[in-house]
């Protein structure tokens, strides 16, 4: 089938890809027209302009977004709305917040375009293993594009989540997990670091080792154990550690459902913490111990 592709990045470019290789027809575009030009010379079909892109697609045509949450999203919505008409479908695979989602289904459906949120999970290896795709919205627009997700996804790897703002309210829960599991084999590694056995075991090995049958065996063990191969200490890495969003918007929607989740809540504080130096807070602590206790206190020498 057809599809338009917004947002040639390093996740909607090898989406394009699995979906050409899949038969679908592609048609491609990005901000940056030489990103587009490279697309076209990989047999993508390149639009150089969102009414150009929505030219080129049969009717009722299929617009798929991957784009940074936010305001591109909205304004990119905004530019279509005139271009597109009754019986499209338009799809955003980035990583929105599922609120988002209620609000544009919203102002999309009285034009009678059809919405689905897209989770999609891959990385840069989607391409080679496919993408893990929970998709959101009217069952009726998901089954009319359910090629494409099948295309996309591994065998058994996509799946209908309910109504609007589910495929990306399951998305942002299961990169919340995705944080409380790095967090736990950071924490185990710091630990083997400090223990008296550090020095007589290579990490790389052990995460072989655990890969190798263990109970914590995983893909993110598999691609912690590349990252050893290539520098076991990981001297050359600084421990500033950022995250895109939905760790936030997680812990956000525990806190007003009162559920608790105190690992990845946890795994997104130690996140925050590691892009501060000095924070005032443990400054703080250390004058306290020295004034309730007459602690020792380090200073900075004059």
């Amino acid at each position: 089938m057809d599809v338009g592709m917004i947002g040639l990045g390093r996740m909607g470019l090898n989406m394009a890809r699995r979906l050409r290789k899949g038969g679908h027809r592609v048609v491609g575009y990005n901000r940056t027209a030489r990103v587009t030009q490279g697309a076209e010379a990989e047999g993508i079909e390149g639009a150089y302009s969102l009414p150009e892109l929505a030219d080129k697609l049969t009717m009722p045509r299929t617009v798929w977004m991957m784009l940074p949450a936010g305001r591109p999203v909205d304004d990119t919505i905004e530019a279509l709305k005139p271009l597109l008409a009754g019986g499209d479908t338009l799809v955003d695979g980035g990583n929105t917040y599922y609120k988002d989602d209620l609000r544009r289904s919203d102002g999309l459906k009285k034009l009678g375009i059809r919405y689905i949120d897209a989770g999609v999970s891959g990385g840069i290896w989607g391409l080679e293993n496919g993408y893990c795709t929970m998709a959101g919205g009217e069952r009726g627009a998901f089954e009319r594009i359910e090629p494409l997700f099948k295309t996309l996804a591994p065998s058994g790897g996509y799946l209908w989540c309910g109504g609007q703002g589910a495929g990306h309210f399951m998305k942002m829960v299961h990169n919340g997990i995705e944080y409380g599991l790095m967090e736990a084999y950071a924490e185990g590694f710091e630990l083997i670091k400090a223990s008296p056995y550090g020095d007589g075991i290579k990490n790389v090995e052990l995460a072989r080792l655990w890969n190798r049958g263990s109970v914590v065996r995983s893909w993110l063990l598999e691609l912690l154990e590349s990252a050893f191969a290539k520098e076991d200490g990981l001297e050359s890495v600084i421990g500033y550690v950022e995250d895109s969003g939905e760790g936030r918007w997680m812990v956000k929607e525990a806190v007003d459902m009162g559920v608790s989740i105190p690992a990845i809540t946890e795994s997104l504080m130690r996140r925050f913490r590691s892009r501060q130096e000095e924070p005032f807070g443990e400054k703080l602590l250390a004058a306290l111990r020295e004034e309730f206790g007459g602690h020792s206190v380090r200073r900075i020498p004059e």
